[in-house]
């Protein structure tokens, strides 16, 4: 395995308030790398800061080298990082990557946003011209092992959270909800994340009601939608087809007489606590109400069903590895395989050259067809080493075959 290593820290490591401050960029560290960083990825998320590197030797002092690195670029002292960072190298790191980008290492099992962040940290890499053969391979190898996962499983099908499960809800009583009007109630941290999923499944129709107006107005500037105050609940109610109440407050902010006008049906998801919707609103015959009950044992059901799944992504995980490490052997192998065809081509050339020599003034035709023998010669003579190399690349006996084509042809000790 080559010298890859991974730096980084995460939801089970570090608080949120060190992962925020730790917020930056590739471009920012990439003017300032080490000499024995080679290439570089940076995987950087709400829950995630994580710096794939491949290293020189001494990968130890090369992680504490990229932490310093990390801490400075924003304006930290590098001991406030010393307790939340992890390193992995090797074959470790190697496999965290493969589980990050399959959901296995999510704050929430299974979640589908990951891997667009995985691809989206491995472009930037190539746009910044950080990345290089080994963390190519790698990350490609990431990726598709994510695609696997959620097309050959059922990982990331069930919503599995409490957002998620909410708008699952709604959408199992009323079908899709492209062409209904959301209202959600609250602009806090509940309020985020529901507006947030909805944003993830591409809804535009939504409004905000939330105690502060101008809170409101902030919340729902992504959708272009209405803010309200909850003074202004019943009229934004109105017009509501779905709504998700999120909103602190002692005492319901939706109670019977706030429904009682309506004419068509209405979807109430309740994900506050204390409620924010009055019992009896959900014996209205127009009225569909959900509460965190509900929700707790349909995201139960989603979260044991995702755990099931759980050993079939192992399992196309370690079918990936066990393909990224042929891919790796032949990666090493191929110096030694250019090196071997570069020698054979000199070889190639100075015989011609000789053999010209005693044929005299030969027509171009002729010419043609000897320059297209002897390329053929070499090529079928190298066929069945390069072959036998490649096909051994990713084995034990890979070492024993490149010491013995570099004997066997001469070949100097550092391409192996």
């Amino acid at each position: 395995m080559p010298p890859i290593l991974c730096l980084g820290l995460n939801h089970q490591t570090a608080p949120v308030v060190l992962r925020e401050r730790l917020s930056c960029s590739l471009a920012a560290l990439a003017g300032h790398l080490p000499t024995a960083v080679t290439e570089l990825v940076l995987l950087s998320t709400c829950n995630r800061i994580e710096l794939y590197a491949v290293t020189q030797p001494d990968e130890t002092a090369t992680a504490t080298l990229l932490r310093n690195l990390l801490a400075e670029t924003q304006q930290l002292d590098p001991a406030e990082l010393e307790d939340y960072v992890y390193f992995l190298a090797g074959d470790t790191a190697v496999n965290h990557l493969l589980r990050v980008a399959s959901g296995l290492d999510s704050l929430v099992l299974g979640e589908p946003q990951i891997l667009g962040q995985v691809t989206d940290a491995y472009m930037t890499a190539v746009s910044q011209h950080t990345i290089g053969p080994v963390l190519d391979t790698l990350f490609k190898t990431a990726i598709r092992t994510g695609k696997r996962a959620r097309a050959e499983t059922t990982i990331s099908s069930n919503p599995a959270s409490v957002s998620s499960v909410a708008i699952a809800l709604a959408r199992q009583a009323l079908g899709s909800l492209a062409n209904h009007a959301i209202l959600v109630v609250g602009a806090g941290e509940m309020g985020k994340l529901a507006l947030k999923a909805l944003r993830n499944r591409g809804l535009t129709q939504v409004s905000v009601a939330n105690r502060t107006k101008a809170r409101a107005e902030t919340a729902v500037a992504p959708f272009n939608g209405r803010a309200y105050s909850l003074g202004e609940l019943p009229q934004a109610i109105q017009s509501a087809d779905v709504i998700i109440t999120a909103v602190y407050s002692p005492h319901p902010v939706i109670d019977i007489n706030t429904i009682l006008e309506r004419e068509r049906p209405l979807v109430i998801v309740d994900i506050a606590v204390p409620r924010n919707v009055d019992t009896a609103v959900g014996d209205l015959p127009l009225v569909r109400l959900y509460n965190l009950d509900h929700l707790q044992a349909t995201l139960d059901e989603s979260l044991a069903a995702r755990q099931a799944e759980t050993p079939l992504v192992e399992q196309i995980i370690a079918a990936e590895t066990e393909m990224l490490a042929i891919h790796y052997g032949e990666l090493a192998v191929k110096p030694l395989i250019q090196e071997m065809r570069r020698k054979a081509e000199q070889i190639r050339e100075t015989e011609l050259e000789r053999a010209l020599r005693h044929l005299g003034d030969v027509d171009e035709q002729t010419m043609a067809h000897i320059q297209r023998f002897s390329h053929s010669l070499v090529n079928k003579l190298l066929h069945e080493p390069t072959l036998r190399l490649k096909e051994k690349a990713g084995h034990s006996q890979a070492g024993d075959y490149a010491t013995a084509v570099r004997e066997l042809f001469g070949l100097p000790e550092h391409l192996s």
